[in-house]
């Protein structure tokens, strides 16, 4: 994983104020890869809520994660619970590491 433990921190932080307690946030991509070099921030999620809902949360998600880590190109996938999978949830699911 290279994200630095202070940005892991950040992440949790930020998720817990914006999404909730004991939110699993996971990343994926290439800064899950060790040996890869570059690359953005990728973050799946699953939250429960009408898309909406969902939509409003994970805004407040991305707006506080660049406060919190700066300038930083991000991407999050949300997965709304109880709905089928897509092929990038899956790969998340999957491949991702818990931060």
């Amino acid at each position: 994983m290279r994200l630095s433990t202070e940005q892991r921190h950040l992440i949790r932080t930020a998720a817990a104020r914006t999404l909730g307690p004991g939110i699993d946030v996971r990343l994926f991509g290439s800064r899950a890869n060790a040996d890869a070099r570059g690359g953005d921030i990728d973050l799946f999620v699953e939250l429960e809520g009408e898309a909406g809902e969902v939509l409003e949360r994970e805004l407040k998600f991305y707006a506080a994660l660049q406060r919190a880590l700066g300038e930083q190109r991000i991407d999050i996938v949300v997965h709304r619970k109880n709905t089928p999978l897509r092929p990038i949830d899956r790969e998340a699911i999957e491949n991702g590491e818990p931060i």
